[in-house]
């Protein structure tokens, strides 16, 4: 008799093992923690179980976007660079992007994917593109943390997928997430996409269910493993007031987020309505040295770190006594200008004869670019001196400034004139204006059987041409000479 009845307690026992095993397995088991902040001053205004160490599951990838983020940054690679695809990313376990080991992808599609899709295939590329190895990418996520203040977070891998000690805390990913706001906010906006392109496709948001049913949601990102359970770092904005709010082991994707938007809703109501934004420090990131202490930093980065442009030359002072001699050329070519006025060549702006002299000297220099062309087309001209005779002054070289040519042969010519008075007000317009160029240079005018010739001597072949140049920009007739 007793048989039957054991025969029906170990059916009983079965068929309720096999009921079981068929349900589906919810991580209620993982321990329940919670942070809510105000992110404008980092004010705790609510937290359970901060402090205990828990699986972030795919919160990992906060981590993993700040440090590809600040290798932008510091120019270790770009948006637009090509990585390739090794055998280990393409073999990571769902949620995916679905790379094919070999194939290149452009950095900023694997971010988007890592950001909006939650792609363990995108992190793993990401973190072997940074570092060479993921192992290695880990242990630079691990030193950042501990630079940003996270005490108790240990990364071993970029994606997040359960792994003997890759935990952090409730805390830590508040405080993580803070900093990716804060830190990068030319990026952040990647986090509230509800949809975007990653290249080989377009991938929809893990998150977009709370970004579309709660007000003011922007973000940050979610996570699940069955050992973590539900976990989300969430941030909203109203107003002028902006709440963080973790949540780690959540039972379900709705309950998670019912639970978030409940702790907004407590952030919200407990922070002031006006209060002094404080931004957190940026973390300094060091090297990892031998045995895993912190080492020298190497940086190897492609940034430019000079000028591209030339530096201009140093200007040696000239000599007092060239000084006063330009001083005294100037004035008193100003002073010829002024008596010959009335029988001079007309200029093209009438001064009247009461302006003062420093009109005249203002209108002088601006009447370069305005002024009208010579007569006559200048041609190349030799400059040697001629011996000063007595009988015929008209045929000697006047030199209007001190000599410091020191054996230069190169010189140019503004114009040919039918007066001397015409050359010498035109080397006077010149010089006043290109300075750059002719500062060193000597005026000369040279009489020949066509007219005056109005010169600079004493330049070199370099000089000569870029004075040229420039002249010729702002409408003056200029023409090099070479030595003869």
């Amino acid at each position: 008799m007793a048989y039957p009845l054991i025969v029906g307690a170990v059916f009983r026992a079965f068929l309720c093992a096999c009921l079981l095993a068929a349900m589906p397995v919810v991580a209620t088991a993982a321990p329940y923690a919670a942070m809510v902040i105000d992110a404008r001053s980092g004010k705790v205004l609510h937290s359970r179980n901060a402090d205990t160490r828990l699986h972030p599951a795919s919160l990992t990838k906060m981590m993993t976007l700040y440090v590809v983020f600040d290798a932008i940054e510091k120019g270790e690679i770009s948006l637009d660079s090509k990585v390739l695809i090794s055998r280990k990313a393409a073999a990571e376990q769902p949620s995916k992007l679905g790379l094919k080991a070999g194939s290149r992808i452009q950095l900023r599609y694997l971010i988007r994917a890592a950001a909006v899709k939650s792609a363990n295939d995108a992190a793993t590329a990401l973190g072997e593109a940074i570092s060479g190895s993921e192992a290695a990418f880990a242990r630079r996520m691990t030193r950042m943390a501990k630079a940003m203040g996270m005490s108790k977070t240990t990364f071993k891998n970029a994606h997040g997928l359960t792994e003997s000690g890759h935990l952090s805390t409730a805390r830590d990913m508040t405080t993580l997430g803070r900093h990716l706001f804060y830190d990068f906010p030319e990026y952040y906006n990647l986090f509230s996409r509800r949809s975007t392109s990653a290249g080989i496709k377009t991938v929809n948001n893990t998150n977009r269910r709370l970004l579309g049913n709660y007000r003011g949601a922007d973000g940050i990102k979610t996570g699940y493993t069955r050992a973590a359970g539900y976990n989300l770092v969430a941030s909203a904005e109203r107003g002028n007031e902006r709440i963080i709010a973790t949540v780690f082991g959540g039972r379900s994707t709705a309950w998670r987020n019912a639970r978030v938007a409940e702790l907004l809703d407590m952030g919200f109501d407990r922070a002031p309505s006006r209060v002094a934004v404080r931004k957190p420090s940026r973390p300094v990131l060091t090297a990892e040295g031998a045995q895993g202490t912190p080492g020298r930093i190497i940086r190897t980065s492609g940034l430019v770190t000079k000028s591209l442009r030339p530096r201009l030359r140093p200007v040696e002072a000239p000599p007092e006594e060239m000084l006063i001699a330009l001083q005294d050329g100037i004035a008193d070519a100003l002073a010829d200008v002024v008596a010959d006025a009335s029988t001079a060549t007309p200029a093209p702006e009438i001064i009247p004869e009461a302006a003062p002299k420093s009109v005249l000297t203002a209108s002088l220099a601006s009447s370069l670019v305005s002024a009208p062309r010579p007569r006559a087309r200048a041609r190349p001209i030799a400059v040697a001196a001629t011996s000063p005779s007595s009988n015929d002054i008209d045929d000697q070289i006047v030199v209007t400034r001190m000599s410091t040519s020191g054996g230069r042969q190169w010189a140019i010519n503004v114009g040919r004139f039918t007066t001397r008075h015409e050359a010498e007000k035109m080397l006077l317009q010149t010089a006043l204006v290109e300075l750059g160029t002719l500062d060193e240079a000597l005026r000369k005018v040279v009489r020949n059987q066509q007219g005056f010739d109005a010169n600079f001597v004493g330049l070199t072949a370099q000089t000569a041409e870029l004075a040229c140049r420039r002249l010729l920009a702002q409408n003056v007739n200029c023409h090099p000479m070479g030595p003869s």
